[in-house]
């Protein structure tokens, strides 16, 4: 059994920070010692890693993505294969994809599809979420049967009419049987019956730009639809999970529940934190680059989204990974805002990014760790195999540099689409080592892993739900 020792570095997890040496046996952590005792100068290995003066940390865990997705007659550009290899440049080491059900079709229908796209074709480890396209009798009863079988949340749409959107009742349907088997409803919480009133007169009164995308759907909708999500889990009885929010609002929304004592979680991204309307307007066609749903808000709703997270009222930062290239696919909406593919690309730069967050000021280093890695591990019934280094845990584990500065840029990330969000983004510090299951993915800043590596990982039930 190979046994890897990590030394000299400080091991940062969601709960405590110590300078302690790492041993790793079998793709497993089997014990921390403070550096230099005995005990660690004891450790015998095959390979030794030395993380002087770095972090040590919890592979990222990102709960939010959309490798290969279909949308608006294109697909997203990553494929399980391009998507997991950039995430694991940028220190993530599991991800959370979403499996779509198809109008007429079972649930286990879209999952196997979904399976086909990402076995063995993975470069790090992965799991699964439900998309409820159609929520009928039929799936219902099949909720029951994935959570069994490690397939825990289910995602519905308040929004995008005639493609995944369900109405109240559907949703109430749901959110009942997920009380009764566990399960975690996730809700994409726009009004989206509304949105398209708005778009439709957009687009009559001539109001074609990148920018009307951020006009019509407005703040007020998605904190409108994300009270009636919050109520109608409230008289299910069923926990509740509102992804990215991008609002003021819509945090006061999720803010007011938890203050009740409601079951509900809140989760943002990073373009949210980051990025604006200003991009949205930027001349020239260039706002397609930041066209995604829920959109880019004004600057100023950016500190309410991070007192959220400071506060706990927003547990889980994700990706909302979703990448289209510039040319030939944003590029199917000049002239017409609404038929831009929706989504930005983000695998690569969630861990930086918030590792800047702590540099900046916003959030501390255990906090960075527990909203990119414990966080949604516990979130997703994935604690503590993912999110943390303690005895037991897989060897997910990233050396990081804190000191190191980098621009983020198209030039230089390793996600298969053409542009960056963040181009010439200053971010200080960077992944330099990474472990999956104690293999070495990256090391010394290059890439080392190959297809196939990683594992499809089932789940348990939300460890915040007692």
């Amino acid at each position: 059994m190979s046994r890897t020792v990590i030394h000299g570095g400080l091991v940062v997890t969601a709960s405590d920070e110590i300078h302690a040496d790492v041993l790793i046996e079998g793709g497993r952590v089997a014990a921390l010692a403070a550096h230099g005792t005995d005990v660690a100068a004891g450790w015998s290995a095959d390979r030794r890693i030395d993380a002087t003066g770095k972090y040590v940390i919890p592979g990222g865990v990102d709960a939010h993505t959309h490798m290969e997705m279909p949308f608006g007659g294109t697909r997203a550009a990553d494929t399980f294969e391009t998507g997991t290899r950039a995430a694991a440049w940028g220190g993530t080491t599991t991800i959370v994809d979403f499996a779509i059900q198809t109008v007429g079709r079972s649930l286990q229908e879209g999952l196997d599809a979904w399976h086909v796209k990402a076995d063995g074709k993975c470069a790090i480890d992965y799991a699964f979420h439900m998309i409820l396209s159609d929520v009928n009798k039929s799936s219902l009863k099949e909720m029951d049967r994935l959570v069994a079988e490690g397939v825990t949340s289910f995602k519905l749409f308040m929004a995008y009419p005639g493609v995944f959107y369900s109405d109240d009742g559907q949703i109430l349907r749901a959110m009942q049987r997920a009380s009764g088997n566990g399960g975690l409803i996730m809700m994409h919480a726009e009004n989206g019956i509304a949105i398209d009133v708005l778009v439709e007169q957009a687009l009559a009164e001539g109001r074609t730009d990148p920018r009307h995308h951020g006009d019509v759907r407005k703040v007020a909708l998605e904190a409108e639809a994300t009270h009636r999500a919050i109520q109608l889990a409230r008289v299910a009885g069923s926990p509740l999970y509102v992804v990215h929010v991008s609002a003021d609002e819509a945090v006061a929304e999720i803010a007011a529940a938890r203050h009740r004592g409601l079951p509900v979680f809140g989760e943002t991204c990073p373009q949210y934190l980051f990025l604006s309307t200003d991009n949205l307007a930027e001349p020239g066609f260039e706002g397609a680059k930041y066209v995604c749903s829920t959109p880019l808000r004004p600057r100023e709703h950016q500190e309410a989204l991070w007192r959220g997270l400071r506060n706990n009222e927003l547990q889980v930062v994700s990706t909302d990974h979703c990448p289209f290239c510039f040319t030939g696919q944003k590029d199917l909406g000049r002239g017409d805002f609404s038929k831009i593919p929706n989504g930005l690309p983000g695998v690569e730069n969630r861990m930086d990014l918030l590792h800047q967050a702590v540099v900046d000021g916003h959030i501390s280093r255990r906090r960075w760790i527990e909203i990119a890695c414990a966080g949604p591990a516990r979130m997703f019934g994935l604690y503590p195999r993912k999110g943390t280094i303690a005895p037991g845990a897989d060897a997910d584990i990233v050396v990081y540099d804190p000191g190191t500065e980098q621009v983020l840029s198209a030039e230089t990330h390793h996600m298969d689409v053409d542009y960056s969000a963040y181009e010439g983004k200053r971010i200080t510090g960077r992944v330099e080592t990474v472990l999956s299951r104690g293999v070495p993915v990256i090391e010394k800043g290059a890439y080392v892993g190959h297809t196939g590596h990683g594992a499809y990982v089932p789940r348990g039930l939300c460890q915040y739900l007692g």
